[in-house]
């Protein structure tokens, strides 16, 4: 299966444009898209002026929300009763949790008696190719309104709430692709049919791989650990393995000192958290300035989040980082445009800080992730299932990141996290994916049930 595969089109690929979470996925599976486009199920040509409405009002509501979850006591509060709506339960005792929530009823009533979404269903019913979503109410409208072909739902975080089985989930005939073990063990948990449960991995950009044998990936992880272990503390546990799985040689480090690193700092979709960047910039400036760090602050299509980054470099002193590319602002007119640059990115940075969203799977990357504080229930069952492969490590405190950070750096503690990471984490989801819509055997390795 070459990188080619697919570029027929093969299958509607359908997300939403709230936030990153469900479009990043779909971005990568888009060399498997009807005409190589991601249809955007709230925002699409000639979408219904009623649904528009309903998919703004949401929108709309969940970004405010995030943003105020940064916010002291009231925003918190805000943020604490709308994640009650989304909260995941724990996973022991195991137990039946397929009875439908309150949530799920009232989707399906809004898609039965409204309509909702039908009009994009039976657009692409049309041309009835599988379709693939990465978001849970466009896979339940397409068996409401009789899809006449595969339905298959991407779940895009390491657990999930009840809102993502349907009403009757013992009788649905929705496909899943499973990221991790542990949500393909909680759609069973929901009342999912084990036939329909396909445990995947997370769908990581085919350009960051290289192909069934990982080669971009694997050079990738090489120079980065070289980067990530000055003193050699991790590469002489671990040379052997190294070598064998990397084809890597020791790195030259006659000046003990690392190369200029690569930190990325990334915003999710509401723009919130932007002041940990700044935190960041401003604890590190004088490693910037001396060029011992390279700092990229990923504003994604936000230019507002873009300007308020700027304008608070300019203060810190580092106008000519900017200049330099000591510092750089990530910020993209499109989201098309934004992934790309996004992926093209993570291939030259050695150390990603970002909040545990979907981007706590890029550790599959030989990325190690330092964990910016969680912002809702999936959000800490990402951060949980990052931590436990070891991919992972909690920030410390952002005003003394220029001590820790490089303690970590000296002692091989992110090239260990990267090596983790890369090695625990799926990195093949996409050929997987590809593989079962296509009904052919998979061509990659099976995946260990880390739950």
């Amino acid at each position: 299966m070459g990188e080619k595969q697919g570029d027929g089109g093969i299958a509607h690929v359908v997300a939403v444009n709230m936030g990153y979470g469900h479009e990043r996925p779909a971005h990568a599976l888009r060399c498997l898209a009807v005409g190589g486009e991601v249809i955007i199920a709230n925002d699409y040509p000639g979408i219904p002026d009623a649904d528009r409405a309903l998919w703004h009002t949401t929108q709309t509501w969940y970004e405010r929300i995030s943003r105020l979850s940064a916010l002291p006591l009231v925003g918190q509060v805000a943020f604490k009763l709308f994640d009650q709506i989304q909260h995941i339960p724990e996973f022991y005792p195991r137990r039946d949790l397929s009875a439908p929530s309150l949530e799920v009823r009232e989707l399906a009533m809004i898609i039965r008696s409204r309509g909702f979404l039908k009009h994009l269903i039976d657009r692409l019913a049309h041309n009835p190719k599988p379709l693939i979503t990465t978001y849970f109410a466009v896979a339940m409208a397409a068996e409401e309104f009789a899809y006449p072909a595969d339905i298959y739902l991407l779940v895009t975080d390491a657990d999930m709430n009840r809102v993502w089985a349907p009403v009757h989930p013992k009788k649905s005939r929705i496909k899943y692709f499973a990221p991790t073990g542990r949500v393909a063990e909680r759609l069973k948990l929901y009342g999912i049919r084990e036939s329909q449960i396909h445990l995947t991995g997370y769908p990581l950009p085919r350009e960051a791989i290289g192909g069934l044998e990982p080669i971009i990936l694997k050079a990738d992880l090489a120079r980065r650990l070289c980067n990530l272990d000055p003193q050699g503390v991790f590469a002489e546990h671990a040379s052997h393995m190294l070598e064998a799985t990397l084809d890597a040689k020791t790195c030259r480090r006659a000046s003990g000192r690392a190369s200029k690193i690569s930190l990325t700092f990334a915003i999710g979709g509401a723009g919130a958290q932007r002041e940990i960047g700044i935190t960041i910039a401003k604890s590190l400036a004088s490693a910037i300035l001396d060029g011992r760090i390279r700092l990229n602050l990923v504003a994604g299509t936000r230019p507002e989040v873009a300007e308020y980054f700027r304008v608070h470099l300019m203060k810190l002193g580092l106008a000519s980082a900017l200049k330099s590319g000591g510092v750089r602002i990530i910020l993209a007119d499109s989201r098309a445009a934004y992934f790309a640059a996004f992926n093209k990115l993570m291939q030259e940075t050695d150390i990603l800080w970002t909040k545990p969203s979907e981007l706590a799977f890029y550790t599959g990357l030989g990325l190690p992730v330092i964990i910016a504080p969680t912002v809702g229930s999936q959000e800490d069952f990402n951060r949980r299932w990052l931590t436990q492969i070891g991919g992972g490590i909690d920030q410390l405190d952002p005003r003394y990141t220029h001590e820790w950070l490089f303690d970590w750096i000296n002692a091989g503690a992110l090239a260990r996290a990267a090596w983790l990471g890369f090695i625990d984490a799926p990195t093949h989801g996409a050929y997987r994916i590809e593989d079962i819509v296509l009904g052919r055997p998979n061509s990659i390795h099976a995946l260990p049930s880390i739950i």
